[in-house]
């Protein structure tokens, strides 16, 4: 164990005048015995309440611990509700083989939402460990096939690909500033999976509601499932 200086700890200090001045006014051991033991127990006690503080980077990992499980949470949450979409979109769109382009489209965002959460455990493992710096070449090839799917994104999706962008841009200013970039990307994951259960929600809302003998609500149902998947593959990218 590596020791430490006594003069940072006012109580080590403490302790070693106790000591001292109990060793030659009370036991009246010479000062060749007390001086060094003194000493010794002055770094001694330093060394202990050294070791007992909080670790910054323990801390960090454990409040990262916490966040993941709440992230957890809302992915097992937003997975048992694309359970019950998919079962209800079977039931309303299976019968009329002309919506099946629909019920593929719902059972495809149903899916992906069911297969979130052993994707979130999966970067649960990472990154506390492997993840303190992100590699700044990896998020700016991030920040390219964003900008990219910008172009020919609308809705609710390009707002959220414009978030992705610039919460992007500000890790690669923290990577290369040599900063830990692992909230920073805990609070956009979080944001897109809260996200994802909205538009989750809206579509299944819509899809109790809807008149299906109706072209006009069927392609409006069509347009949110299709908004939902592109949304489902800014997740799949950033994870």
């Amino acid at each position: 164990m590596k020791l430490v200086n006594p003069f940072d700890y006012p109580i080590s200090i403490l302790i070693g005048g106790v000591i001292l001045v109990a060793g030659i006014r009370f036991f009246r051991f010479p000062n060749l015995v007390i001086l060094p033991a003194t000493a010794a127990i002055s770094v001694a006690s330093a060394t202990v309440l050294k070791s007992r503080e909080a670790n910054p980077q323990n801390l960090a990992n454990k409040e990262l611990e916490q966040e993941l499980k709440v992230i957890s949470g809302l992915a097992k949450s937003l997975a048992e509700k694309a359970e019950i979409l998919r079962q209800e979109a079977n039931q309303l769109l299976g019968g009329e083989t002309f919506h099946m382009d629909l019920l593929v489209t719902v059972q495809s965002v149903c899916n992906r939402s069911i297969e979130l959460p052993q994707k979130i455990t999966e970067v649960s493992r990472k990154l506390p460990n492997n993840e303190a710096l992100l590699s700044v070449d990896d998020l700016q090839r991030q920040l390219l096939e964003v900008k990219s799917k910008q172009k020919s994104s609308y809705g609710i999706s390009q707002q959220h690909l414009q978030q992705l962008a610039a919460s992007l841009e500000r890790n690669i200013q923290l990577a290369k500033a040599g900063k830990d970039t692992r909230q920073a990307k805990i609070f956009s994951l979080q944001t897109m999976v809260q996200d994802s259960a909205g538009l989750l929600q809206e579509l299944e809302n819509k899809l109790r509601n809807a008149n299906l003998n109706n072209s006009e609500e069927i392609q409006d149902l069509r347009s949110l499932s299709d908004e939902l998947n592109s949304y489902q593959d800014n997740i799949k990218m950033f994870l």
